[in-house]
């Protein structure tokens, strides 16, 4: 029996590893559709956002509650995992608790403070559905949250409760076994799971092993199968935030980047020596702004994957506040749906890029791009440092610069800028005639 358990436990691990492998190698295929964008100024700044954004999670306390919330599971996540390598080497090996000898007396008490973080992490997806289903917070329910996004969250958070509740209930038939069966090892109280002893305690010793196995396998079955499945779901932000935060911008946010093609020729222009004039001559872009996600920067591509869907980046948008269709989320979810759309049909040996759609029309349209300020309260908002603001000034230089197809108010304001140097139309040498009365 015991020879069973372990080749089935390593068919499934094997099983897991191996799709996750092969959905890993899909995600950064269709991440390198993009342009390379090489990594420039200080590597201690990009560690520093490492550190203090995905690690510390210092952007998430603008808003404390479910700041407060998300920390019980992100701490749970990092830390209840450390069991998870015991259980793995348990289902390798067919031990039982293989730490707790070498451990001695540390080892209750980490159970009890791995107990501790699993009903933290229980009570907090608790809070986060009744947030998303009863309490239904507008940002949840905006008309990009369809079935799918919906439901995505909800199954993310049921499972998370199950697999808590799975921890518990072994810890707490394995109490009872450990004085019954000398294979189970003594660990001493566990504070949480001995609330569910008295519940089970009139059982059978088979029985309770049975119960002990179908949890503990329902366990690590479940985070293998959470593993497979986080890498379809917005979930896939556990671990793309921290590519997405060193990969940041460094430099002002604020400031709208120059192609530098272009500012070569405006320079050239304004007859400004070589030597002040941009660093080497840039080779002309096959295509001015974007039009398709293979236009875009890897790094924004990225972005569209470490996107958490949490909405703060929307709820801050002046545009969407006052009714406006722009959203700034629709628009990550929108450029990782392409990328997944272009990466499936290229594994099939289909047309990709070449299927008669593109990012732009298809999936954003002009209304939600026009509808931008350029205000950037989407990427100070965004508790992973996203980027919506780069896809959308991307798509509009293509509009404006290879279609010529900006809204008639703006090319008569580019004409101002050419020809006066400011948006209005009057002459630079009259720019300061309101101060004569003044």
């Amino acid at each position: 029996m015991q020879i069973a358990q372990q080749v089935a436990f390593f068919l499934v691990l094997g099983t897991a590893v191996w799709i996750v492998s092969r959905r890993i190698a899909r995600i950064r295929n269709n991440i390198a559709i993009g342009r390379s964008l090489p990594l420039e100024g200080d590597q201690r700044k990009r560690w520093k956002n490492l550190l203090l954004v995905a690690f510390g999670q210092k952007k998430m306390f603008s808003r404390p509650i479910p700041a407060l919330l998300h920390f019980f599971i992100y701490a749970g996540f990092l830390i209840i995992n450390l069991e998870v390598l015991e259980f793995v080497i348990d289902g390798l090996g067919g031990t039982h608790r293989i730490f707790a000898p070498y451990l001695g007396s540390l080892y209750p008490a980490l159970m009890n403070v791995f107990e501790f973080l699993a009903v933290a992490v229980l009570f907090s997806c608790l809070a986060f559905l009744v947030r998303r289903n009863v309490i239904k917070l507008k940002r949840f329910h905006s008309a990009e949250m369809t079935r799918w996004p919906t439901m995505d969250a909800n199954v993310i958070l049921i499972t998370e409760i199950l697999l808590m509740c799975a921890i518990l209930t072994m810890n707490a038939a394995d109490q009872l076994l450990q004085v019954r069966d000398a294979h189970f090892y003594t660990t001493g109280t566990l504070f949480f799971s001995s609330w569910l002893m008295p519940a089970i305690s009139d059982l059978s010793t088979p029985a309770l092993i049975t119960i002990e196995r179908i949890a503990w396998w329902f366990h690590i079955v479940g985070i293998l199968g959470f593993a497979v499945y986080i890498t379809y779901s917005k979930h896939l932000h556990i671990f793309m935030a921290f590519v997405n935060t060193y990969r940041a911008r460094i430099d002002s946010r604020g400031r709208i980047a120059n192609m530098p093609v272009v500012t070569r020729e405006v320079k050239s222009m304004l007859g400004l020596p070589a030597d002040q004039q941009t660093q080497p001559a840039p080779a002309d872009p096959a295509r001015f702004g974007a039009k398709d996600i293979s236009d875009l920067s890897v790094n924004a591509l990225i972005g569209a994957y470490a996107c958490t869907e949490c909405g703060r980046c929307t709820s801050e948008c002046p545009a969407n506040a006052t009714g406006k269709k722009l959203s700034p989320r629709k628009i990550m979810m929108d450029v990782r749906d392409r990328m997944e759309a272009v990466g499936n049909q290229l594994s099939r040996g289909e047309k990709g890029l070449d299927d008669g759609k593109a990012l732009l029309d298809n999936y954003i349209t002009r209304e939600e791009i026009n509808a931008c300020t350029t205000c950037n309260a989407c990427v100070e908002a965004c508790p992973v440092m996203i980027n919506p603001l780069e896809i959308i000034l991307e798509l509009r230089r293509y509009v404006a610069m290879e279609e010529s197809a900006s809204p008639q108010q703006w090319n008569a304001m580019f004409q101002n800028v050419e020809t006066n140097f400011a948006p209005w139309k009057f002459s630079p040498s009259d720019r300061f005639n309101w101060s004569k009365n003044a």
